[in-house]
């Protein structure tokens, strides 16, 4: 298991913190740390694995800039 770490932009809040995680839990994961502007999520390393990741955060509203 690996773990990415995802900037993201337009977060501002403790809200936007909460956002990301439902959606990354509704996704499937249960392994991530999210903060504000910053999402940490372990998981198979698979290229799948990482457009879900970033599609559950743009589907609470966020755009991921850069992963690693």
């Amino acid at each position: 298991m690996n773990a990415k770490e995802f900037k993201i932009e337009r977060m501002t809040c403790h809200h936007c913190v909460m956002a990301v995680e439902n959606e990354l839990r509704e996704a499937g994961f249960e392994k991530f740390e999210v903060e504000i502007g910053l999402a940490k999520v372990k998981y198979d390393n698979s290229v799948e694995k990482k457009k879900q990741i970033i599609s559950a955060i743009e589907e609470a509203g966020y755009r991921v800039v850069k992963s690693n």
